[in-house]
């Protein structure tokens, strides 16, 4: 008796969601993951040069500003997080913006080009952080300081990547693995370090579980759905082909 074969189906390709009516706006809202290595490397490494060449500064100095700025990152990181992207939004346009900067990858954890954040929105972010540290941040110290900073969201945004698609089998990077897509799918809330789970544990002392006694740190707000995200749009572009009157 002969085998019948059985044909492979093809892979289907992977189909973002889209999140604006306007073509130009749509392909902003997708980068390339190497897109942030090359335009923030660059930076990070002259503010570094900067330090040394122009400045002369101490080494020591600068390993200690070095490990604020990572250190700031990653505070940011997890405030950015935890408050503004699993911000609970009550308005049709607060949950819009919530889904535009984080519900999406919620809703598509595997799409490529929105893991990492794009330049048009890093930039200007980055330039008021920028004035922000300056207010507290002497020159020269503030160019080591941001450079620091710069290649701390840089660690995490390859982490955040690794995390979605490598099998990172190495102990403690399975750990960090392990420990995101927890946030993701398990239901349990928290866990909203990516790069570390740092101030999780500082916030609570048990990351990712929500004790008896205090639910308001770790209970993880829901991103809105796409379903939801679907129904907007689709009011929303009938009000913009509706004909006006007048």
């Amino acid at each position: 008796m002969t085998r019948t074969s059985i044909p492979m189906q093809p892979e289907k390709q992977h189909q973002s969601i889209r999140l604006f009516e306007n073509d130009f706006l749509e392909r902003l809202s997708h980068v390339h993951p190497i897109t942030p290595l090359l335009m923030w490397g660059p930076i990070a490494l002259w503010l570094i040069w900067r330090s040394f060449a122009v400045y002369q500064l101490p080494l020591l100095p600068v390993l200690a500003i070095a490990v604020a700025g990572i250190m700031t990152w990653s505070l940011t990181e997890y405030c950015l997080h935890r408050f503004l992207f699993h911000f609970p939004a009550k308005s049709k346009l607060g949950k819009w913006l919530v889904f535009l900067f984080h519900g999406n990858h919620h809703e598509d954890p595997k799409d490529k080009t929105r893991l990492v954040m794009p330049p048009a929105g890093a930039l200007p972010i980055m330039a008021v952080l920028y004035l922000l540290f300056g207010l507290f941040i002497p020159q020269p110290w503030i160019q080591p300081f941001c450079a620091f900073f710069i290649l701390g969201y840089l660690i995490y945004d390859y982490i955040h990547y690794s995390t979605h698609h490598f099998p990172m089998r190495n102990p403690v990077a399975k750990f960090i693995k392990h420990y995101h897509l927890k946030h993701h799918f398990s239901g349990e809330g928290g866990r909203y370090g990516v790069s570390s789970p740092l101030w999780d544990m500082t916030r609570s002392g048990d990351p990712g579980r929500v004790r008896s006694g205090d639910r308001s740190g770790l209970s993880q707000p829901k991103c809105p759905s796409f379903t939801w995200f679907q129904s907007v749009w689709r009011v929303e572009r009938r009000s913009w082909s509706r004909p006006r009157s007048g």
